[in-house]
């Protein structure tokens, strides 16, 4: 039995002052600043506190055995500075810094600005400085919904996505109404958004025709989707692998007529639906064959989400082995919560370029089970936590969020989102 099963015994259990000291400093006592996210910051009544809620104030005041979980206490947190800033609000203190450089915590295990570079220089090794997200909302995000959102709905949340700092913003899909029912208005939504300053606004296009159509509605740039499953291919876009790449490639000669950039999309990198377990070869192929044919950027889709970091390596070892890494990017969905130990483990890959979906939205219509993509509030609160840069604004990416889920009449698919609006709630009481 480990020492975290052991049993307490009644010659370990704290005393009822004790207790009564633990209570005071529940967690439902501490708020983070919703200022600044991802930092780890606490707020507390006139005490300090670190971002796992634990507060630390009067702890010299009891031995080592009455916490014993102290001696495990590890300092975690971003950036190297050991300085603590504290503002004064009244009765009320903020606290900035590293909790875990407090000589409250003389058992911690990093004791300089060296150990703690090391760590860092070890596990964050190779991660891009600057991350590019693409959001995918308002195109595969809705594109599973039932119920038939208003054009103007659409729009008015491509402008809310532009605004928040995307500087790509998948806005619709020319696909064939019958097929996908929720994106029938794509022209009107194209139209409407075309001249919209500040971001790329790509168009999904499955054939010559939908690219047609998606340039005489305005659209500058598309995508096209093909598989690395066979099935999943039939059943999504209704040909084989080769015949959809066929039906690229004339798509890809048509948009490099007219300087369109074209982005390739590949379904099924890890698991299929039907098939199970997809070889990492098959989407090597798949990745080449778009990226030779002229797609500017290849993004690799884990479409039912049954990836893990274990096999989402041999993948992008497979396929990095053909397509320069520069070139891909990472489309995660999030059925088995493992969205976001993917995409990190695809920064530590060197991939700078990650899709994701607002609020959690999407899923996939061929794929029974899929959950929706991963939340695009969640990789950005990853993304600042790892000091990547992003140039997204994270309170108006909340509203965008915010906006469509009551539109739409359910909770935030972010964790994030519900989150920090239960901390907001919390401070309005204050």
């Amino acid at each position: 039995m480990s020492s975290v099963e052991e049993p307490l015994g009644l010659d370990k259990v704290p005393s009822m002052s004790t207790i009564d000291r633990i209570q005071r400093f529940a967690s439902g006592a501490c708020r983070p600043r919703v200022d600044d996210l991802g930092m780890g910051n606490c707020f507390i009544e006139g005490r300090s506190c670190s971002s796992s809620n634990s507060c630390i104030e009067y702890f010299e005041e009891y031995p080592m055995e009455a916490f014993p979980w102290r001696r495990h206490t590890r300092d975690m947190s971003q950036g190297d500075s050991l300085s603590r800033r504290s503002l004064s609000l009244g009765r009320h203190t903020m606290v900035l810094g590293n909790v875990c450089d407090s000589p409250y915590f003389p058992g911690h295990q990093y004791n300089s600005n060296h150990d703690r570079q090391e760590t860092k220089n070890k596990f964050l090794k190779g991660i891009p400085k600057f991350v590019k997200i693409v959001e995918v909302g308002p195109r595969d995000g809705l594109q599973n919904e039932k119920n038939i959102v208003p054009t103007g709905v659409k729009i008015e949340l491509i402008h809310r996505l532009v605004s928040s700092g995307l500087s790509v913003v998948e806005a619709t899909s020319f696909v064939s109404p019958k097929w996908v029912p929720q994106l029938a208005d794509a022209k009107d939504v194209m139209e409407a958004v075309r001249n919209l300053e500040g971001a790329r606004l790509p168009v999904l296009t499955p054939n010559l025709k939908g690219f047609e159509a998606a340039v005489a509605a305005g659209a500058k740039e598309v995508a096209v989707f093909a598989a690395a499953s066979e099935s999943f291919s039939k059943s999504n876009i209704n040909c084989t692998i080769e015949e959809s790449l066929t039906r690229y490639r004339a798509v890809t000669r048509a948009a490099k007529k007219l300087s369109i950039p074209v982005r390739g999309y590949v379904s099924c990198v890890v698991g299929c639906p039907v098939e199970g377990a997809i070889s990492p070869s098959r989407v090597a192929y798949v990745a080449k064959e778009l990226y030779e044919m002229g797609c500017f950027e290849i993004s690799l889709g884990d479409t039912i989400g049954v990836g893990t970091p274990g096999s989402v390596v041999p993948m992008l070892e497979a396929v990095m082995a053909i397509v320069p890494v520069e070139k891909l990017a990472v489309h995660f969905h999030d059925t088995y919560g493992q969205s976001l130990s993917n995409i990190l483990i695809s920064l530590q890959m060197g991939i700078s370029t990650v899709d994701s979906s607002i609020a959690g939205l999407g899923g996939c219509p061929y794929a029974k089970g899929a959950s929706g993509n991963v939340a695009t509030e969640d990789v950005l609160y990853l993304l600042n936590g790892l000091g990547i840069k992003t140039n997204v604004d994270v309170a108006k990416l909340m509203l965008a969020g915010d906006f469509i889920s009551k539109h739409l009449g359910r909770p935030s698919g972010s964790k994030t989102a519900i989150a920090l609006n239960r901390v907001t709630a919390d401070f309005s009481k204050i």
